[in-house]
């Protein structure tokens, strides 16, 4: 089988996190059908290879319509999963043709959250799946009790909002014992230059770049708060890891983070609302029942992010594909 992933490693982004992950889930499943081998392609057909695939797990409508429409030509719909990972089901499924394509030609579709069934036509919903990602559980980190170490997990894109906490940061007064890090790859340079401007004007925050993921997860172990700012998100892996290091997360309220941490977490605030943000990192320094809410809340959120339960409901949409069982609601 194959799975496409518009990212390969080097993006070190989510879509590539899920295709190595789910790489890694598939090929260490004991099947019905055998074991599995699966690899990750950013196009196919690609080669000799693809002679041989007999199922694929397409990730974003739009990036990997091309890959999709080529299977549908060569083996029609059956074996096609299409995986709406972000962009394309908050904003290119509404207006691109080729996602909307790949939405019609897929046998399956799946999101990564609860709320995803939401953002798709009626008729869609019944062949779509709700498969939570994964993430190990990490220790939780003991805090500092004299200020608050806020960290930002987010490549530099419009999507991530960052300006958001390039607004906070400005405002930031220098006895609250608040800091703020931010980790992410300059991927706008309009951006990246705020960014550095803010650094710069701003001691309490502080731009790091693109880190390897594994020095981010640390990173995020050592934080007291996760901040979330997004406009747009289909399941990020950064608030699951958050959650699964024992770090409350601050999050805009949008679908895709609500989807994760549940309609009734305490830890929201309007998308693109600095006071919003600024109230919330002063009353977690200052509020201790207040930061404990947040714990309790996103460790009853932990275990949809368990290993086993993403490797069963994966495995199962992948024997279900190769044995042609129609498509029902299922989360």
């Amino acid at each position: 089988m194959v799975i496409i992933s518009p990212a390969l490693a080097a993006a070190n982004n989510g879509n590539w996190q899920t295709a190595r992950r789910w790489q890694q889930l598939l090929q260490s499943a004991t099947l019905p059908v055998g074991r599995i081998c699966a690899r990750i392609v950013s196009d196919w057909p690609d080669g000799p290879l693809s002679a041989h695939d007999d199922c694929m797990l397409a990730l974003h409508a739009r990036r990997s319509a091309s890959s999709v429409q080529a299977w549908a030509q060569r083996r029609g719909v059956a074996g096609l999963a299409v995986v709406l990972t972000g962009t394309d089901l908050y904003r290119d499924i509404q207006t691109d043709p080729e996602a909307q394509r790949s939405l019609q030609l897929a046998q399956r579709l799946v999101v990564l959250q609860d709320l995803g069934l939401q953002a798709l036509p009626p008729a869609l919903q019944a062949r779509t799946q709700v498969i939570f990602q994964s993430t190990s559980n990490r220790q939780t980190l003991h805090k500092s009790a004299h200020r608050l170490r806020a960290l930002m997990v987010g490549h530099l894109r419009e999507e991530k909002s960052p300006q958001t906490v390039f607004a906070v940061a400005r405002v930031l007064g220098p006895q609250e014992g608040i800091l703020i890090d931010h980790i992410g790859a300059p991927l706008d340079p309009a951006l990246a230059e705020l960014a550095q401007a803010t650094a710069a004007a701003c001691p309490r925050y502080r731009y790091l770049g693109g880190l390897p993921h594994e020095t981010t997860r640390r990173r995020i172990q050592r934080a007291h708060v996760l901040v979330h700012a997004s406009r747009m998100e289909g399941g990020a892996h950064v608030v699951m890891e958050a959650v699964c290091s024992g770090t409350p997360v601050l999050a805009s309220k949008i679908a895709g983070n609500v989807g994760m941490l549940g309609p009734d977490y305490a830890g929201y605030f309007d998308w693109n609302n600095a006071a919003q943000l600024l109230a919330l990192l002063r009353r977690c320094h200052h509020d201790r029942d207040f930061y404990a809410l947040l714990q309790s809340q996103c460790a009853a959120r932990a275990p949809l992010f368990d290993r086993q339960a993403e490797q069963r409901a994966l495995t199962q949409l992948v024997c279900e594909l190769l044995a042609g069982v129609p498509a029902g609601p299922r989360e």
